[in-house]
């Protein structure tokens, strides 16, 4: 898949899913050859190192008129090279077990490494790299037990709310939420693993959204992004078959939504959630 390449304006020069990432530290592995480079990102008075002697006040810089005063989107470029980043997890370009560094990844993506830098650290938070000192990010190896026991944790959460906007809200309620099923559809027939995970997380939001509570939105979809991470490798053709299977169980989960069948609905979200 195609490099994103962040432009002078914060934008992404591509709405492509980002290419294979970097890999650099000792350990890691090398650096695909970057494209090249329209930005180079953006660097705050505190990286530079600018401050006045001991004593002394700094200069002062002339106001730049309201009209003319740029616009720094140095917070846009770190959070596009982290949806970059979590979509090469989620894709496997990011390996199980490999050590990549700031600097080689900035290279890969056209831009410093301190946006980067501040793009896995939040992953670590998040718990999918960890830091290796002097070396880089090393992301983490997941096993079976650990993707079952978040697709539990899921079906404990959304699948009670579910049920219970089944029996409440009114059937023809639900025909809203099938262009983003059928999204899932298109996403999982592409075969592309990051692509799908974003059309996934999008069902499942809207659905849990009808509820009117945000915090049990945004938990839930934190603990989906977990679940998408791979236990490692790259997507196989068996990836793509379950992929479309899953996205076909959204499609038959809104069908018995609207024909009120709620054993049904019951059943296809204990299958749902077992089957992740």
């Amino acid at each position: 898949m195609p490099q994103p390449r962040v432009t002078r304006d914060g934008l992404p020069a591509s709405a492509d899913a980002p290419g294979a990432a970097a890999r650099g530290g000792s350990g890691g592995r090398a650096a695909p050859a970057p494209g090249p480079a329209t930005h180079r990102g953006f660097d705050t008075p505190g990286d530079r190192g600018d401050r006045g002697d001991r004593g002394v006040p700094a200069a002062r810089t002339p106001a730049v008129p309201p009209a003319t005063r740029p616009v720094i989107q140095r917070a846009s470029v770190r959070g596009q090279i982290l949806d970059a980043l979590r979509a090469a997890l989620v894709s496997g370009e990011l390996a199980p077990g490999e050590v990549y560094s700031a600097p080689a990844l900035g290279e890969s993506f056209g831009v410093s490494a301190t946006p980067v830098r501040e793009a896995m650290q939040q992953l670590a938070v998040e718990g999918a790299v960890e830091v290796v000192p002097n070396r880089g990010f090393r992301v983490v190896q997941r096993g079976a037990r650990e993707l079952a026991e978040l697709a539990e944790i899921r079906g404990l959460i959304e699948a009670p709310v579910l049920l219970r906007l089944a029996r409440t809200l009114p059937a023809d309620h639900w025909d809203d939420m099938r262009p983003l099923a059928e999204e899932t559809a298109r996403a999982a027939a592409a075969g592309c693993r990051a692509t799908y995970a974003e059309a996934d997380r999008d069902f499942h939001r809207a659905l849990l959204g009808l509820a009117g509570n945000e915090q049990l939105v945004r938990i839930a979809d934190e603990l989906h992004r977990r679940a998408q991470w791979p236990l490692g490798g790259s997507p196989t053709a068996r990836d793509r078959l379950e992929l479309m299977a899953d996205a076909a169980q959204h499609i038959a989960l809104l069908d018995a939504l609207s024909a009120e069948d709620h054993s049904a609905v019951e059943a296809l979200l204990r299958e749902h959630f077992v089957s992740m």
